[in-house]
């Protein structure tokens, strides 16, 4: 009778050591906070089983129009670190994880990159003013060089908050950033092939200003940096003699945007809807833009169909 009771005794101290365990390894996922969807793969990708991450604005939502609730602010308390993409585009973020009692760093992952400056005679309110009427662009992770700084930027500040494995984030980061240098020069390569006259395209709000930048390719828009911001019917109207002007090859609708605007550009203008691109969020798991290389790739896959084909 001492067999049983021994074997049964020896289950138990083992389910017990296997729960004290299961707990030790989630107690040692170091807890991050980031705001939206393209900013939480990336820090992801860095930290690996390592962490555990929670993104506030999800997939194919937008971040321009979050509204916090007060749960968020409690959640958000509780990280040891918060990531934000900075620029003016998630100041929220901040204020959040104030309101919630963190006291721990805030990451800047845009911070070191060179920013553009958003144009104030649009017509348009963009939201981000940084002093002397100037408004920068957040869209910094629309150019892969910047989103390689953004890694660099996150892989630091993974290994300051757990030096234990500061190696394996260092790791990470350089097997990403290889990662992303070959998407950079792919992209490069593809609009290269383009003829100029076809490098022009229409988007929903003016998300692709680094884009444009990086990978020399036209981008005009009715809409400032600020998604929800209101277009002027004089704004459009310019917009659509623009597009007739200009020969203008395609009109593209966002995913985290309402496609009416631009069907009505389109219907004025006879322009071509080329396609969705992804702007500010990843698509679900289930689309065709579930992580930021993916995003990167099904947005260049979009232009170089639309832009490539022949003028009707």
């Amino acid at each position: 009778m001492r067999f049983p009771y021994r074997l049964r005794r020896l289950r138990i101290l083992a389910a017990c050591a296997a729960l004290l365990l299961g707990g030790s390894a989630h107690a040692q996922a170091l807890e991050v906070a980031t705001s939206f969807s393209i900013l939480g793969d990336l820090v992801a990708q860095v930290g690996g089983e390592r962490i555990k991450v929670r993104t506030l604005v999800g997939p194919d939502e937008d971040a321009h129009a979050f509204q916090p609730r007060p749960s968020d602010a409690r959640e958000i308390g509780k990280a040891a670190l918060v990531v934000v993409n900075g620029l003016g585009f998630d100041d929220w973020m901040t204020r959040l994880a104030r309101a919630g009692g963190f006291k721990g760093a805030v990451v800047v992952a845009s911070a070191g990159i060179s920013t553009l400056e958003m144009r104030r005679d649009d017509g348009h309110d963009h939201g981000h003013d940084h002093g002397k009427g100037k408004a920068v662009d957040p869209h910094a992770w629309q150019d892969v060089a910047n989103v390689r700084r953004y890694v660099a930027n996150i892989a630091a500040a993974l290994a300051t908050a757990d030096p234990d494995g500061a190696a394996i984030y260092r790791a990470a980061a350089a097997r990403y950033d290889g990662e992303l240098q070959a998407l950079d020069a792919e992209i490069r390569a593809a609009f290269a092939a383009l003829p100029a006259e076809r490098r022009k395209v229409v988007s929903s709000h003016a998300a692709f200003g680094y884009f444009a930048r990086a990978y020399d390719i036209r981008f005009l828009s009715p809409v400032g940096v600020a998604n929800n911001a209101e277009p002027t019917a004089k704004g459009v109207a310019g917009l659509i003699r623009q597009l007739a002007a200009e020969k203008v090859p395609a009109v593209f609708i966002e995913n985290i945007a309402d496609p009416r605007l631009i069907e009505r550009i389109r219907s004025e203008s006879g322009a071509v809807v080329g396609g969705t691109l992804y702007s500010d969020a990843l698509s679900k798991a289930d689309g065709p833009a579930p992580s930021y290389v993916r995003m990167m790739r099904a947005n260049l896959a979009t232009l170089q169909k639309a832009l490539a084909a022949p003028e009707r």
